[in-house]
C-alpha cells in the first residue's frame, strides 16, 4: 500500500464513521435559538475536540484502555447506553427544549464566550463522544496507525493530516447549520429530531448488542450483532 492509498482509504473511513452530514441536524437541534457566532465557537470547539481526541488516540492506541483494563466491547456497551439516553430525550422533544431554555439564558448572558464553552461541555457527552466520535471511529483510528508503521515519521505525518481534514469537513458542515435550520424551519427540525431520537436509540441498541456478542461466546446471533453483513 502506498502513502498516497494509506491516506485516501484513511480518509473515506474515518469520515463515513464520523458522519458530519448526518449529524448537521442533531448539532442544529443542539444549538437551537444560538447566535451565529456562538454557533461557530461551538463548531470551532467541537471540531478541535475531535482534532485531538482521535490524534490523542492515534498515537496511543488501546494501551490507554488496557492499562484501565477496560475492553472494547465494554466501551462500545457503554457507549451505547449514553447513547440510548441521548435518543430517548430527542425522541421525547426534551433535547431541544433544553437548549432553547440555554439559548434564552445566553441572551442575558454578559459573557458570549463562556456561553459557548458551557454549550460545548454540556454536547460533550454524549454528542461529540459518542455520537460523533464512537467507539468505531477509535478502532479505526488505531488500526490505521498500526498500518502507518510502515511509513515511519511520514506516516505519523499522515495520518494526523487526514484526521485534521476530517476535522475541518465537520467544522464546514456543522457551519452550514443556519442553511439547514432555514430549510426544514422549526416545525420540520422539531420532526427530524424525533425521528433521529428513534434512529439513535436503534443505534444505541446496536451497540450494546455488539458489545455483548464480542464478549460472549453464542449469547447474541450473528445476525443481529452484525446486520446486513457489516
Amino acid at each position: 500500500m502506498s502513502q498516497a492509498d494509506f491516506a485516501v482509504n484513511f480518509f473515506v473511513a474515518l469520515f463515513a464513521l464520523l458522519d458530519p452530514l448526518g449529524n448537521v441536524p442533531v448539532f442544529a437541534a443542539a444549538t437551537a435559538g444560538a447566535r451565529p457566532r456562538d454557533r461557530a465557537q461551538i463548531a470551532v470547539y467541537i471540531a478541535l475536540f475531535a482534532l485531538g481526541f482521535l490524534t490523542f488516540f492515534y498515537f496511543s492506541g488501546l494501551s490507554l484502555l488496557a492499562f484501565f483494563g477496560i475492553s472494547l466491547p465494554a466501551f462500545r456497551i457503554a457507549g451505547g447506553v449514553i447513547l440510548f439516553l441521548l435518543g430517548l430525550e430527542m425522541a421525547r422533544d426534551d433535547f431541544t427544549a433544553s437548549y432553547a431554555e440555554a439559548a434564552d439564558e445566553a441572551e442575558a448572558h454578559p459573557d458570549k464566550r463562556s456561553w459557548a464553552r458551557a454549550r460545548f461541555e454540556k454536547m460533550i457527552v454524549p454528542f461529540a463522544m459518542p455520537l460523533l466520535i464512537g467507539p468505531g471511529a477509535i478502532s479505526t483510528v488505531v488500526i490505521y496507525a498500526g498500518q502507518a508503521r510502515q511509513f515511519g515519521l511520514a506516516g505519523a505525518a499522515i495520518g494526523v493530516g487526514v484526521i485534521a481534514a476530517v476535522a475541518v469537513c465537520t467544522l464546514l458542515a456543522f457551519l452550514a447549520t443556519p442553511l439547514i435550520g432555514r430549510i426544514l424551519g422549526r416545525i420540520g427540525l422539531s420532526i427530524v429530531v424525533r425521528v433521529l431520537g428513534l434512529i439513535l436509540c436503534a443505534m444505541a441498541v446496536q451497540f450494546i448488542l455488539g458489545g455483548i456478542a464480542d464478549s460472549t461466546a453464542g449469547l447474541i446471533l450473528k445476525e443481529a450483532a452484525v446486520p446486513y453483513g457489516h
